[in-house]
């Protein structure tokens, strides 16, 4: 099952760390978790703060211990298809977050939306595209979506995950639609 992934974090520095997490599957099915810094975890831009909304003071007293969401992640995300928008970003947050639990790095991976996108309009499509169009078509139709699709990040991991689940399913209604 296709699973969208969204992390928020300290910044965009180098030493920078996920401090939320989300993910929504196809079907709508959700979580959401902040994340409680490790020790050595000080990194923090008060313009990231200012951008989504979390205090790190809220993370030491709210958020679950980081080796704990990583945990959570891999027990439920294990052998689904898991997608991001920004994967070297969110790969990089992810990476972190296993590595700082013990996990192996790669026990979870990303790819990007988009291939997502274009899939589910080729396997749509594909039945009644001619192959010499399909790719154009394919196009046409991400394109339309996106056209519609103007929302702007609300930068808190699932209602940006929920958002690119509605991206998503908007090239699918948009693929369909162009069958009619």
């Amino acid at each position: 099952m296709l699973a969208f992934l969204d992390f928020e974090a300290s910044s965009l520095a180098k030493t920078s760390y996920p401090i939320e997490v989300a993910w929504v599957f196809e079907d709508g099915a959700a979580e959401s978790h902040l994340i409680r810094p490790a020790d050595g975890w000080t990194d923090w831009d008060p313009k990231a703060e200012a951008i989504h909304h979390i205090p790190r003071a809220t993370l030491l007293r709210d958020g679950r211990p980081h080796d704990e969401v990583a945990q959570r992640m891999v027990d439920v995300l294990t052998g689904h298809d898991l997608l991001a928008s920004a994967p070297s970003w969110d790969g990089k947050w992810l990476s972190y977050l296993l590595r700082a639990a013990g996990l192996p790095r790669h026990s979870l991976r990303l790819r990007d939306t988009e291939e997502a996108q274009v899939e589910a309009a080729r396997a749509i499509l594909a039945p009644t595209v001619p192959a010499a169009q399909l790719a154009s078509v394919v196009e046409e139709v991400l394109t339309l979506a996106a056209v519609r699709d103007r929302g702007t990040p609300a930068h808190r991991a699932q209602a940006d995950a929920e958002e690119e689940r509605q991206r998503w399913l908007a090239v699918t209604r948009a693929a369909r639609a162009w069958r009619k």
